[in-house]
């Protein structure tokens, strides 16, 4: 692993387990085990390996929701997406980001973040969209709504989940929005 790679990948840990503001350039350099040279030849400074690091992460999470566009139908793809292993205590790579002043107050960073969340809300939209169409959910449901609803759900499963430091308040929030989608399917079976 080269020393960039190695630097981008002790910031985005530090990202996670401290916060940007928490951080410093020295902090990296420790966690990388790289000196004060090959962080400057690689970085201007501290905002420009964050942008980078950031920006991984970020491509990482929204990997994951690829599974929406996956195989199955919309509604098992939506399923599946939410009951990937998603360590509560240890919070969201992305909306730890939204809780640190240092990056709702840096445009560059905040944007990030925020992009990260505008293609999540997308792939979410569509999936429900398509499983409005196939049935499977009902008509009355607006995908805009429904998608920032699971957001939110997992969102908060972190935040009581690191609140009680215990696991259990994000398996419970992830049990509930399924729970909550199996009803919905089962109205429109319902009606039918």
């Amino acid at each position: 692993m080269s020393a960039r790679e190695q630097l981008t990948g002790a910031m985005a840990e530090l990202l996670w387990e401290r916060g940007y503001a928490a951080t410093s350039p020295r902090d990296v350099m420790a966690r990388a085990g790289v000196g004060q040279g090959s962080m400057y030849h690689h970085f201007s400074g501290k905002h420009e390996l964050a942008v980078e690091a950031l920006s991984a992460v970020i491509g990482d999470a929204t990997g994951e929701v690829s599974l929406l566009e996956g195989e199955g139908s919309p509604l098992e793809r939506m399923k599946r997406y939410l009951s990937l292993p998603r360590p509560g205590t240890q919070g969201c790579r992305v909306g730890r980001m939204t809780q640190d002043p240092q990056v709702v107050t840096d445009a560059e960073l905040i944007t990030i973040v925020a992009s990260a969340f505008d293609t999540m809300l997308g792939r979410w939209e569509q999936t429900i969209a398509e499983a409005v169409e196939a049935g499977e959910l009902p008509a009355s449901i607006r995908p805009a709504d429904l998608a920032r609803t699971l957001a939110a759900v997992i969102q908060g499963g972190y935040v009581l989940a690191r609140a009680k430091g215990e696991q259990g308040p994000m398996d419970a929030a992830i049990r509930g929005a399924l729970s909550l989608l199996d009803a919905a399917h089962s109205a429109v079976d319902a009606d039918h």
